[in-house]
């Protein structure tokens, strides 16, 4: 095939070397052989032979050896994508003459030769003024990291050195790359200070610099950052005191300035920072003083670790305001006093550590409601009867050594029992309590009216929650769904039924019942994906399983199903294309349900351990809970990096019209995949159209019925049933000039969004950080008019 220009193999389970026919097709401009089991070397005369290569993609291999020195001779090359392989040597590519070139990722190698001049390389890079992305992580280079790093192009957004052995200084020349979202420096052996000329990148989003030996203070400069989403200066040696400038980080997700020397109190304005939604680490310093009361204000974050510090005084009543918080360490300083009863409202806490503190009272019985998997309460000054019910039924789940004043709780503790108390202080208990019953009959009256109300709004049982493994039976689930009856059905799919149900018979609360149906082919890696999700995945936007039932039938077959919430408001894909809905989304609500969909691609692409790509979000998979927050569900084809639970399947994976291109050329699923399905969901969600209508053919799709758009008038394509801001009508666009403009620029720029995130290029589709950002312009914008 000498006319053959382009050689697609990624992810087709290939072994063995690459044919040295390969190298004598000239005329190849694009190769790509990725995520295969390729071993052996490259020809040495790789770029001689195939001098109008622009694209060489052969990551995740087995390939080693040096890296070609004749790579230089591609001049026309763009992307080399050579990671997660084991090329090894001194690089000696010479990427001055490749001027073309935009991606250059030799991530995951065994790069390094002891040499001197290992890391000259860096210096040849400065004549590449088109390059974005340069990642060189983990790939065993030593040496320094030169000044002329501050020499490369101002286009570069993303640069990573992570995980080598680079020591000496941060060179201050660092400062010039103005155009860095990402700078990953983290797992090396950098010493001296942080260089106050990492102010000027305005535009990084995610700075890593932990596990290094860097000291001196934290520069205050660094609040210049203000588009800075995720910080990590941890496991270092700096000191002085947390800069209050941080405050001006407005858009921070996460914060990590743990195991570090640093002194002093935590800054007001640091704890001002709404945005703060995922993690807040302080843990292992010498920070002093009590906790302020501003701690309140982080009712997003799910990760609050301040152990091992020496704070002291009472916790904060406020600290009940941090609603979200699914992980709370406190272990290991100096606090006192009773654990205040606002705390009440952490219900969501699965991890709880207060241990080694002077924490004194009663340990509070409303942590039995909780939905804890761990709770350290050891080394303080407890006394009283040590509850029973909840995560104390459970020695693996919980401690209370070192607090000698505490008796009863279960067996297996070996604590003495509880002295009964005397006549004399039960009557008085009897007297207080006809006292004040009488006194509170009153409110309780009121009040009772008002909870009915709510329990009969409420859509989780309590009693569902209150074990997160509690166990369901075949019998159970039939008869929950009056026998699996159609009357209860409430979706079909491909490896699956879902149904209403009520699962307790002491409420009438409903669940979503989902009943695989193991014959068909697949079901099965389905189920054990969706519950790998259930162990791994905890967000506010993401469908969470109540449990799971794996049994058999009364005819002995085999029998699997989940147990979810049951979202009241059905899918997005019920809002947008069912007849018998009348009422439908306005703006308002369709972009909050988009930014609540964005978050919940955000956590799992960049959050979660271990990172997790969806491959199948569509409207359908969008719930929508009483309060019409999304819900991103349906796990049954995710792909899970890093683990046993990969999706490996060969074909088209997914809903048609809603899934990348890529996958139907066979590409595996990635994070840009899901990107894409965004895309058409948000331009989907905006003009009310299904991305398989028939106006969409060979000749027009979705995307470029969008893209035309934004080159002619934008109103045009919009949905009419979303273009009033308010259900009631109050503001429209023809009420008010300003508003109008503004709810056009909302409009405009959503649908931008929607079309850059389906660009065909996966490597050209938009960050999901990015979107969530623009996301939260456009919501901003909405509120206040």
């Amino acid at each position: 095939m000498k006319s053959l220009k382009e050689i697609y193999f990624g992810g087709c389970n290939l072994y063995g070397t690459i044919p040295n026919s390969l190298y004598n097709l000239s005329l190849l401009v694009n190769i790509s052989l990725s995520n295969n089991q390729l071993t052996g070397g490259l020809y040495s005369a790789i770029g001689a032979m195939l001098p109008n290569l622009f694209w060489l993609q052969l990551w995740g291999n087995q390939l080693s050896g040096p890296l070609p020195a004749s790579i230089s001779n591609c001049t026309s090359s763009k992307l080399l994508e050579l990671n997660k392989n084991k090329f090894s040597g001194h690089l000696t590519v010479d990427f001055s003459k490749l001027t073309k070139m935009e991606i250059i990722n030799i991530e995951d190698n065994l790069f390094g030769s002891k040499e001197a001049d290992e890391m000259k390389f860096n210096d040849s890079l400065k004549n590449c003024r088109r390059l974005k992305s340069l990642a060189f992580g983990n790939c065993g280079f030593q040496g320094v990291l030169p000044r002329s790093i501050g020499n490369l192009s101002n286009q570069l957004y993303e640069l990573t050195f992570y995980g080598n052995q680079l020591h000496g200084n941060l060179p201050s020349s660092i400062g010039n790359l103005v155009g860095l979202n990402k700078l990953s420096l983290g797992g090396n052996q950098f010493t001296g200070n942080i260089p106050s000329t990492i102010g000027k990148l305005q535009n990084l989003q995610d700075l890593y610099l932990y596990e290094n030996q860097l000291s001196g203070q934290i520069p205050d400069s660094i609040g210049n950052l203000s588009s800075l989403l995720k910080l990590s200066l941890s496991s270092n040696m700096l000191e002085g005191v947390i800069p209050s400038s941080l405050g001006n980080c407005h858009h921070i997700l996460s914060l990590f300035l743990n195991d570090n020397k640093l002194n002093g109190k935590i800054p007001v304005q640091l704890l001002q920072l709404s945005s703060l939604s995922i993690t807040l680490d302080l843990s292992q310093n010498n920070l002093f003083g009590s906790l302020p009361t501003e701690i309140g204000n982080l009712n997003m974050l799910t990760t609050l670790n301040l152990f091992d510090n020496n704070f002291s005084g009472n916790i904060p009543s406020s600290l009940g305001g941090c609603s979200s918080l699914l992980r709370l360490s406190l272990k290991g300083n100096l606090f006192q006093g009773m654990i205040p009863l606002s705390l009440n409202s952490l219900k969501g806490l699965v991890e709880l550590d207060i241990s080694h503190n002077n924490f004194s009272g009663h340990i509070p019985r409303f942590f039995e409601k909780f939905k804890l998997e761990y709770l350290n309460l050891s080394y303080n000054n407890f006394e009283g009867e040590v509850p029973m019910l909840g995560v104390f039924a459970n020695e693996s789940t919980f401690s209370v050594l070192g607090n000698r004043r505490l008796c009863g709780g279960i067996i297996e503790l070996g604590l003495s029992k509880c002295k009964e108390t005397s006549k004399f202080t039960k009557k008085l208990h009897l007297y207080l309590i006809v006292t004040l019953i009488a006194s509170a009959l009153f409110t309780a009256t009121c009040l009772a009216y008002a909870w009915c109300k709510k329990k009969r709004k409420s859509h989780l049982s309590p009693s569902s929650t209150s074990e997160r493994h509690l166990k369901v039976s075949y019998s159970q689930l039939l008869k929950a769904t009056n026998g699996f009856s159609e009357s209860n059905l409430i979706g079909t799919g491909g490896y699956s039924s879902v149904y209403k149900g009520i699962l307790f018979e002491d409420n009438d609360t409903f669940v979503a019942i989902k009943v695989l149906h193991l014959h068909t082919r697949g079901a099965q890696r389905s189920f054990m994906r969706e519950f790998e999700a259930w162990r791994n995945l905890r967000h506010r936007n993401l469908l969470k399983i109540i449990t799971s039932c794996s049994s058999i039938d009364f005819q002995g077959n085999p029998f699997k199903a989940l147990v979810y919430e049951f979202m009241p408001n059905g899918s997005l894909h019920d809002w947008l294309h069912s007849s018998g809905n009348t009422s439908r989304l306005n703006l308002l609500q369709m972009i909050k349900i988009l930014m609540d969909v964005a978050n919940a691609l955000d956590y799992i692409h960049n959050h979660c351990l271990p990172t997790i790509i969806h491959g199948d979000l569509n409207p359908s998979n969008i719930l929508l809970d009483n309060d019409m927050v999304a819900h991103v569900g349906d796990f049954g084809l995710a792909r899970f990096l890093g683990t046993s639970y990969q999706n490996n399947s060969t074909g088209i994976r997914g809903t048609m019209g809603d899934i990348a291109p890529e996958y139907g050329l066979g590409s595996e699923m990635t994070s840009n995949g899901d990107i894409y399905s965004f895309g058409i969901l948000v331009l989907e969600a905006m003009a009310g159209k299904h991305p398989t209508d028939d106006i969409f053919n060979e000749d027009l799709s979705l995307h470029k019925f969008a893209s035309m758009a934004l080159l002619d008038n934008v109103i045009d394509i919009i949905d009419v049933n979303i273009l009033n801001l308010y259900q009631d009508d109050r503001i429209v666009l023809q009420n008010n000039e300003e508003n109008a403009k503004k709810i056009e620029e909302c409009l405009t720029l959503t649908i931008k969004i929607g079309v850059a995130c389906s660009v065909d290029s996966p490597t050209q589709r938009m960050d999901v950080k990015k979107v969530v950002r623009e996301l939260q312009r456009i919501l901003d914008t909405l509120e206040n008019i």
